[in-house]
């Protein structure tokens, strides 16, 4: 077989028409840039989510650094990030002129309980990220953010849907931030990003911020910058939207499937709580000493599997920091996601779930 890890273009033929029929929709209007299908967007995720505000943006990363420039945090300020996360949690931090702080990870890459050990007297804000899906725990964590008067800012990039204790990933802190890269379990055919905050000043700020500073047209009343959502993949967004709840139980079927064939096996780390609704099993990683032969037997079989990630943030150059980050650096050495995706066939599940048994029983 040939079974790769994500292929988007696998879609059913009548998405397909249903986004080209907005695409022409969209063109009849002429109206590329806001417009009707921001505001529907944005109404219908502030809806889903029970966000009292949802502040569309051109991207995840650009949804960070409008977060933090809108608290206020820049030069000689600290944030809190930990340290096994893409990068973007880490760069906003630095394009905003702040200085990242790493924390470890817990055994699922969730930022270490303890991490108020971190907090100086220059901390601003913690970062938490809802890594694969799955929310760290944040009743806690905000009542401690709260008690030490800093921030929470939420990066749920991969965390859309996912829910907490009846609250959805991104609306506990602040800000929390979101990422519709195509990849995701919401995706846009392009770029695009959301803050989500129940203050409405911070919402006001965000959309002065990304709009160049400006609550109508020549009237500027800060530095801001060009992070507007295109039109276009608002209404991409707002297809995908309909779709999404299938499509979230798809991924628990598929997800359950490997839970059953795989636990129990020897020196394999399942993910946990994938099934439940603080996980929205965006990716499937699980975790092995013998990851890489693992992958490369996976690829003679030809199943795609993809690492994220491979190298934490403080061994990146940008990012060098000395400390403890133990449990992080072993995930990324051991950490493996296996395709999880509402287009795969079952037949291709059933592959997978032999071919990954397979090596475990036989070599």
């Amino acid at each position: 077989m040939n079974i790769p890890f994500l292929e988007l273009s696998r879609m059913e033929e009548s998405l397909k028409d249903r986004l080209k029929n907005r695409f022409s929709e969209v063109l009849d209007t002429g109206i590329f840039s806001g417009g009707k299908e921001v505001i529907q967007f944005e109404a219908s995720v502030s809806q889903f989510l029970n966000s009292f505000h949802s502040v569309s943006c051109a991207n995840g990363t650009d949804a960070l650094e409008l977060a933090l420039r809108a608290l206020g945090i820049g030069s000689g300020d600290e944030v809190i990030v930990p340290a096994m996360t893409w990068v973007s949690t880490a760069e906003a931090v630095v394009l905003v002129g702040a200085k990242p702080i790493f924390w470890d990870t817990d055994s699922q890459g969730l930022i270490r309980s303890d991490w108020e050990k971190a907090v100086t007297n220059k901390t601003k804000a913690v970062i938490p990220v809802h890594l694969y899906g799955k929310m760290a725990e944040m009743m806690t964590l905000t009542k401690q953010a709260k008690s030490l008067g800093i921030f929470v800012v939420e990066d749920a990039a991969q965390a859309f849907g996912s829910f907490q204790d009846g609250k959805a990933a991104g609306t506990w802190g602040e800000v929390g931030c979101m990422s519709f890269y195509p990849t995701k379990n919401l995706g846009a055919l392009g770029e695009a990003g959301m803050c989500l905050t129940q203050d409405s000043g911070l919402a006001e700020k965000i959309r002065l911020l990304l709009n160049h500073g400006q609550p109508f047209r020549d009237q500027h009343e800060m530095v801001g910058r060009n992070s507007r959502i295109d039109t276009l993949q608002a209404a991409f967004l707002n297809v995908f939207l309909e779709d999404f709840q299938e499509n979230q139980r798809k991924r628990k079927v598929i997800a359950k499937q490997y839970l059953d064939a795989f636990s129990g096996i020897d020196g394999l780390s399942l993910p946990l709580d994938i099934l439940n609704e603080n996980h929205n099993a965006h990716l499937f990683v699980i975790q092995s000493e013998r990851r890489d032969e693992l992958k490369a037997f996976l690829a003679r079989q030809g199943v795609g599997t993809a690492i994220h990630y491979p190298k934490i943030l403080p061994d990146m150059k940008p990012y060098r920091t000395e400390g403890d980050f133990s449990n992080a650096r072993r995930l990324a050495n051991e950490g493996l996601s296996i395709p999880l995706n509402p287009y795969l066939k079952e037949a291709e599940v059933d592959f997978i779930l032999d071919q990954l048994t397979r090596f475990f029983r036989t070599e």
